[in-house]
């Protein structure tokens, strides 16, 4: 893990100051919806959980307004009802973020915990938020298996844990092995479950759940 990020905390504060860009679309979306989130979004999960999923960054209209990971867009309920279906959440997902829902055994963070505008992060912004992964990551004592969804998760959580992207290249479906700070952890990829992906097929739900399938024989493992 890279050590010069390791006394990071595990969540960007809320008024986190680092990526300017970031922060004056924050701001201006703090003006323009008051009602809303706005602001870096944190994890939502089991801390003592074996996976952990990883997504790229948030929606404008998901978890930047909802204040929870893949909340309130399509991505959310594809992810959401897979998880359901694998037994890892306790409870029904709906929509919103105040319902009655647990994750079981799972967790699930974000390369970059902050809306970037146009849903196209930079590669400084991603570099920069990089310290949170590394430190949530640090603090799950049980971590096993991770999902990356999509190749910025990838390429981040791969760089998160000291190895090359160039060495374990994104492909959905792929399965890499690579060493957390719990020690052994395997890597998946998928394609992020966005209504984009799925509209075009490049991502079906029979894909999705062949992942987690692969990822449920691990964690039997």
């Amino acid at each position: 893990m890279p050590k010069a990020m390791a006394a990071a905390p595990a969540e960007a504060p809320l008024d986190c100051p680092l990526c300017p860009r970031l922060v004056k679309f924050r701001q201006a979306n703090q003006r323009a919806r008051p009602d809303w989130f706005n602001a870096p979004v944190p994890w939502f999960g089991d801390t003592s959980g074996r996976l952990l999923s990883v997504g790229p960054a948030h929606g404008l209209q998901g978890a930047n307004r909802t204040g929870r990971p893949f909340t309130g867009d399509y991505a959310g309920d594809l992810l959401y009802s897979t998880l359901a279906k694998f037994g890892l959440s306790i409870g029904t997902f709906i929509s919103g973020s105040d319902e009655e829902l647990a994750l079981r055994d799972t967790l699930i963070s974000s390369a970059l915990r902050c809306v970037p505008p146009e849903n196209k992060p930079t590669g400084a912004e991603i570099v920069t938020c990089r310290q949170f992964l590394i430190s949530r990551m640090a603090q799950l004592p049980n971590l096993r298996v991770i999902l990356a969804l999509g190749r910025i998760a990838h390429d981040s959580t791969v760089r998160a844990l000291d190895g090359r992207p160039s060495t374990a290249v994104f492909g959905h479906g792929r399965r890499h092995t690579l060493t957390s700070p719990a020690g052994p952890a395997v890597l998946h990829d998928s394609y992020h479950c966005t209504r984009y992906n799925t509209n075009t097929g490049r991502l079906t739900v029979e894909m999705f759940h062949s992942v987690f399938a692969a990822i449920a024989k691990d964690l039997e493992g």
